[in-house]
């Protein structure tokens, strides 16, 4: 089994929904910010990344009711 990871901070996407990715890996593309996010907190690049994953869950949890 073999998975594209995703990040976020490698490149800027304005529309989310031209992501080939799935409910699924935008959970696990999230938790792995997020951990990094946390090793980094009170810092603007957290606060930049925090708001690039809460982004991309809403867009992409939106496409899958689509």
């Amino acid at each position: 089994m073999s998975a594209e990871i995703v990040r976020l901070c490698d490149r800027q996407v304005e529309d989310y929904d031209d992501l080939a990715i799935d409910l699924r890996t935008a959970v696990d593309v999230a938790i792995r910010d997020l951990q990094e996010i946390e090793s980094q907190w009170a810092t603007d690049l957290a606060r930049e990344r925090l708001l690039e994953c809460k982004e991309m869950l809403r867009r992409v949890l939106a496409a899958s009711y689509r």
